[in-house]
């Protein structure tokens, strides 16, 4: 294990991609605990990729591609292990699996952006909040019926309150209007005996 530390912080010799990627091999395969040795390699892969940006911000997690391909990732590994001394194929995945991650990461920057400029147009707009949720939870993927979105209490009671009143105005309207009918009725009645 300390000659593993002794390589992995001393400056790469190698394309600092490649780095990560035999740095992560090589934490699985010395296997130095118990439980959690698959996570500490990930950790130990983001370390070195982050060493490798250069850069305080990362916009991709390559814990969360790993995961994402899990199976894929499991048999690599098992094969890489069991193979001879050659690793191509394990580094080969694993650069596989970073531009997978780098393009999942560019995606949902892309959606964080597109939604966030839709959002400042509506809030330019007459909104309620009622809607702007509405509208967030649409650009955010939400699939299904409107109705199952959360409404505060106090306006499902206003809204109930004002179908109540709409229908007792129509049962009204309907009642008032049923004798009117009825005295048509009988008034073309009259009019074709007399006639």
């Amino acid at each position: 294990m300390r000659a593993f530390l002794t390589w992995f912080d001393a400056s790469p010799v190698t394309d600092p991609i490649l780095h990560a990627g035999l740095a992560h091999f090589r934490f699985v395969t010395i296997h130095p605990f118990d439980d959690g040795n698959g996570r500490l390699a990930r950790a130990v892969a983001e370390m070195a990729l982050a060493r490798s940006d250069g850069s305080p911000q990362r916009f991709y997690s390559m814990s969360a591609q790993i995961e994402t391909e899990r199976r894929d990732y499991y048999d690599m590994l098992e094969k890489s292990q069991r193979g001879g001394l050659d690793v191509t194929p394990w580094l080969r995945w694993f650069i596989g699996c970073l531009a997978r991650a780098l393009d999942r990461a560019e995606t949902t920057l892309a959606t964080v952006l597109h939604k966030a400029r839709l959002m400042e147009i509506l809030n330019a707009l007459p909104a309620n909040p009622r809607q702007r949720k509405a509208v967030s939870r649409l650009l955010d993927g939400f699939e299904g019926p409107l109705y199952h979105l959360q409404i505060r209490e106090d306006e499902r009671l206003r809204h109930r309150y004002r179908l109540a009143r709409h229908q007792r105005a129509h049962r009204l309207r309907r009642s008032r209007s049923r004798p009117v009918r009825q005295a048509q009725h009988r008034y073309r009645l009259v009019n074709e005996v007399m006639h």
